[in-house]
């Protein structure tokens, strides 16, 4: 699995005009899944997302966690975290997992924040979504699980 990790003030998606996920101080995660990715591969991205230490500590050094700092999440699946581009200059999506194996692992990924004590909210799977952010510092973090 693979992740884009933000560090965020606030943040939300919307569907047709609607606004059906939005989280406050803490992380937006767009979460993509590939065909070897298990329910196990989730679980660990969800642990590193919750203990990710990219929150200031007094000293303004980066030592704290979502856990840490009590924050929220916002995850947004995103299946062109897997676009490859070394051919040509259309993306192929083909390491990219099908919904059907997808969405379980997205939903997998959002159980493990809720079950470590991270308020997560999320888009709406498979729909066109927009997303608005207000980008804290900037941090930005790939993660591949």
């Amino acid at each position: 699995m693979r992740a884009v990790v933000q560090r965020v003030s606030r943040a939300s998606v919307s569907v047709d005009g609607e606004v059906v996920g939005a989280c406050g101080r803490g992380l937006l995660v767009l979460v993509g899944a590939r065909h070897e990715d298990t329910s196990e591969t989730a679980t660990r991205l969800a642990a590193k997302v919750a203990r990710l230490r990219i929150f200031e500590n007094n000293e303004g050094r980066f030592d704290r966690s979502l856990l840490d700092v009590r924050g929220e999440a916002l995850v947004v699946s995103q299946f062109t975290l897997y676009g490859d581009t070394t051919k040509g200059n259309r993306p192929s999506f083909t390491d990219a997992a099908p919904p059907a194996e997808a969405e379980p692992l997205v939903e997998t990924v959002v159980q493990e924040l809720v079950a470590l004590g991270v308020p997560t909210a999320t888009g709406r799977f498979g729909a066109r979504m927009q997303v608005a952010l207000v980008n804290d510092g900037p941090v930005t973090i790939f993660l591949d699980a």
